[in-house]
C-alpha cells in the first residue's frame, strides 16, 4: 500500500469521525434543554416529544437517498455540501420565538442525522474487508457529537442563552465543513455509474431487511435513549437539565467508545453470535429498568450496561453491512441506518404518550424488552439455519 494510500485512509477515518461529531452535537441540540423549552412554550408531554423526535425524521429518512449519492458523486463533496447546508437553519432558530417554527427549523435541522450514512460510505471504501469492522466501528464514534451536545447545550443555555445554542453550533458545523473540504481526498469514482434501481435492488436481499431490523434495535435504542433520558431523570429524580445532561454525556460516551469493540469483535468472530450475547443483555437490562424506576442506583446501573450492551451492538451490525452488497455499500447502509434513525423516532413519542397515560416509563422499558426478545428470535431462525450465505467481498 503506498504512503499516499494510508494518508488518504487516516484523513478520511479522522476527518469523518470528528465531523460527525459536530453533525451529531446539532442533529441532538433540542433534547438536552426539551425541558426548558417545554416550559417556556407550555407544551404537553407529546408536543415536547414530537419536538424532540422531529430532527430524527429527515435525518433517517434521507439517509437512503444520501448514502446513494455518496456512492456516486463521492463523500467529500457530499459531506461539505451536507455540513454547510446545515449553517441556515441552525442560524434561523436561534430567532425564532413560536413553537411551531421552531418545529420546522428542527425537521431542517435533522439533515444533520444523514452524515451517519455519508461518512459509512465514504470511509468503507477506503478499508479493505478484514479492516472495515473496526474502520467502521471507530468511525461510529461520531455519536460521540451527542454526547458533546448534552454536556454543552445546557451550559450555553443557562450562560448565554437559547439563540446562543444554535449560533455558536452554526459557527462549529461551519468551520467543520471547511476543514473536511481542506483535510480529506476524493477516491476515484466507480467505473459503473449505478442507476436508482439498480441501488435501491439491495432491499430485496433478506440480509437487508435483517440487518434493518436489528440496527432499529440498538441504533434506535441508542437514540431513543439519548434523546429521552434527560427528560426521564429530570421528572422522574429531579435532577437539574445539567446534571441530567452530564448523566446522558457519560451513556453516550459509554456507548459511542464501545463501539469499536463490537466491530472487532464482529472482526474476529461471528458478528451474529456477538449480536445474540447483546441482545441477551439488552432484554435482561430492560427487565431490570420496568421493576427499578423508583431506585436510581439500580436504574443507573441498568443505563449503563444498556449503553455499553447497545453501542457494541451498533458496531457487530455496521461489521455485516459491507457484505450485503461490496459494491453498493452505500445504499445498503443508507437503509440500514435510515431504518435504525426510525428507531430512535417511535420509542419517544411511545414514552411520552405511557407517561402520560400510567404516570410512569416502566411499560416502555418492557415493550423494549419484548422487542428485543424478537429478535433473538429471528436471528436464531435465520442464521442457525445458514438460510444467509456471506458473498463474496472484493475491496475497491
Amino acid at each position: 500500500m503506498t504512503k499516499r494510500k494510508v494518508e488518504g485512509q487516516a484523513s478520511a477515518l479522522v476527518l469523518s469521525t470528528i465531523a460527525m461529531v459536530v453533525s451529531f452535537a446539532v442533529w441532538s441540540v433540542i433534547a438536552p434543554i426539551a425541558t426548558d423549552i417545554q416550559a417556556i412554550y407550555q407544551l404537553s408531554e407529546i408536543e415536547k416529544s414530537f419536538l424532540v423526535v422531529t430532527p430524527v425524521v429527515l435525518g433517517s429518512i434521507m439517509r437512503v437517498p444520501m448514502g446513494i449519492i455518496t456512492d456516486r458523486f463521492g463523500g467529500r463533496k457530499v459531506y461539505t455540501l451536507t455540513m454547510l447546508a446545515l449553517v441556515l437553519p441552525m442560524t434561523a432558530a436561534g430567532f425564532v420565538h413560536s413553537y411551531s417554527l421552531l418545529l420546522f427549523l428542527t425537521f431542517l435541522i435533522g439533515i444533520a442525522g444523514t452524515t451517519f450514512a455519508i461518512a459509512v460510505t465514504y470511509v468503507t471504501r477506503w478499508f479493505p474487508p478484514e479492516k472495515q469492522g473496526l474502520a467502521l466501528g471507530i468511525t461510529g464514534m461520531g455519536n460521540l457529537g451527542t454526547a458533546v451536545a448534552s454536556f454543552t447545550v445546557p451550559s450555553i443555555y443557562t450562560h448565554l442563552g437559547f439563540s446562543w445554542v444554535f449560533w455558536i453550533l452554526a459557527i462549529a458545523i461551519g468551520v467543520m465543513a471547511l476543514i473536511f473540504w481542506a483535510g480529506t481526498k476524493e477516491l476515484p469514482k466507480p467505473k459503473e455509474v449505478k442507476t436508482l434501481k439498480k441501488s435501491l435492488s439491495v432491499i430485496k436481499h433478506k440480509q437487508t431487511r435483517v440487518l434493518s431490523l436489528f440496527y432499529f434495535l440498538t441504533f434506535g435504542g441508542f437514540i431513543a435513549f439519548s434523546l429521552y433520558l434527560p427528560a426521564i431523570l429530570q421528572e422522574s429524580y429531579q435532577f437539574s437539565s445539567v446534571h441530567a445532561g452530564l448523566i446522558v454525556a457519560g451513556f453516550v460516551v459509554t456507548a459511542t467508545c464501545i463501539r469499536p469493540l463490537g466491530g472487532y469483535l464482529g472482526d474476529k468472530f461471528k458478528p451474529h453470535r456477538v449480536l445474540k450475547w447483546l441482545f441477551t443483555g439488552i432484554v435482561i437490562c430492560a427487565c431490570c429498568m420496568t421493576f427499578t424506576s423508583e431506585a436510581f442506583a439500580l436504574f443507573g446501573i441498568s443505563c449503563a450496561l444498556m449503553a455499553a450492551l447497545l453501542g457494541a451492538g451498533n458496531g457487530a451490525v455496521f461489521k455485516l453491512v459491507p457484505e450485503v452488497s461490496p459494491n453498493n455499500t452505500g445504499a445498503v447502509t443508507g437503509i440500514v441506518s435510515a431504518v435504525g434513525g426510525i428507531g430512535g423516532f417511535f420509542p419517544p413519542v411511545a414514552l411520552g404518550v405511557i407517561k402520560g397515560v400510567t404516570g410512569g416509563y416502566g411499560l416502555g422499558f418492557l415493550l423494549l424488552a419484548i422487542f428485543t426478545a424478537g429478535c433473538l428470535i429471528v436471528m436464531r431462525s435465520l442464521y442457525s439455519r445458514n438460510k444467509i450465505k456471506k458473498p463474496n467481498v472484493q475491496y475497491q
